[in-house]
């Protein structure tokens, strides 16, 4: 494979805008949480959620785009991750994506429906995806579309066992033992001291990220507070020992029968090498009201390797699916 510049870096180096908007924290169960905004007020919101290690930077290339076309576009950074609070164990048991859709509903609630409709988009990078689809299941009054990219989940490759419930007490406490013993403290600064966070790094996009130093910045900058390895902690025990109700799975099935019809697209990557693409076309023709995108040269992150496409294909989308009720500038 030829080497080459991401599209956004490449096309878009002068419009690199990690620091966009105007950022605020916000107190939610006394943890404290960042977040942005951008656009004016009474506008319909977009809200981004980013991925695994990532946060509301990661939406350089696309938050002046949205809000260009008439939007007020908001993001948070999920407990654990960017700016927001990193709690350890000791503060909350553990960290999932249910745990991340009631700060997302609470976020909703109290800081974008107090200027604007209650029609919020949530556009979501990977576990930002699955957030986003555990808010529509779990408080689908509180959502007006939803946008997965991709939708990410072991539960949706795992066979699904209904294990006895002493066993899988004894499953979530070893589970917890294991997470406690890996000496995160040392790890993780060893990982981005070497080439292995570039190495990573890079197998998320298909196209080369060398030269791009922002998106290092990006990923590295909240990896090095103190409290990251128990907050990481906290997500590993919390993922892992999830209940069924808050896998992905579950949670489709739960909106087919919500009488509530909230558009989905979910996009991916057709060089995805965290997430395959098979997942995407199962979904896709096992429930024929979820549409999916491939981009074609992008690998877990469209919207950041292909914000171009990415930006154009999910505005035609909206319009194509909500309408007049799109509110462009």
């Amino acid at each position: 494979m030829a080497s080459k510049q991401p599209e956004g870096y490449k096309k878009n180096s002068s419009k690199i805008n990690a620091k966009w908007g105007e950022g605020d924290y916000w107190n939610w169960l006394q943890f404290y949480c960042y977040w942005k905004v951008l656009g004016g007020e009474g506008k319909r919101a977009i809200v981004f959620l980013h991925g695994f290690g990532a946060s509301s930077s990661h939406w350089r290339f696309n938050a002046d785009y949205f809000a260009n076309q008439g939007f007020r576009v908001y993001a948070v950074d999920l407990i654990g991750f960017g700016q927001s609070e990193q709690p350890g164990p000791r503060k909350i048991k553990k960290l999932d994506n249910c745990f991340w859709a009631s700060q997302l509903a609470a976020f909703l609630e109290e800081i974008v429906y107090k200027n604007g409709p209650r029609d919020a988009i949530l556009i979501g990078n990977s576990l930002g995806g699955l957030v986003a689809l555990t808010t529509q299941a779990l408080y689908p009054n509180l959502v007006g579309a939803v946008v997965a990219a991709p939708l990410p989940d072991p539960a949706l490759v795992q066979l699904q066992l209904n294990l006895p419930n002493w066993l899988k007490v004894l499953k979530d406490k070893l589970v917890r033992i294991f997470f406690n013993l890996i000496p995160l403290e040392l790890l993780i600064p060893i990982i981005l001291k070497t080439r292995l966070i570039k190495i990573a790094l890079q197998s998320a996009y298909y196209s080369s990220i060398k030269y791009d130093s922002e998106l290092l910045k990006i990923i590295i900058k909240p990896a090095q507070r103190r409290s990251a390895a128990k907050a990481l902690r906290a997500m590993c025990i919390g993922m892992a020992t999830r209940k069924k109700a808050c896998t992905a799975p579950f949670l489709i099935k739960k909106i087919e029968t919500n009488p509530i019809k909230t558009p989905i697209l979910i996009a991916w990557g057709r060089k995805d090498n965290f997430v395959p693409l098979s997942i995407g076309k199962k979904l896709a023709n096992q429930y024929p009201w979820i549409k999916l995108f491939i981009f074609e040269n992008s690998g877990h992150c469209p919207h950041d390797e292909s914000p171009s496409e990415f930006n154009q294909y999910v505005l035609n989308w909206l319009k194509s699916n909500l309408g007049q009720s799109i509110q462009n500038k």
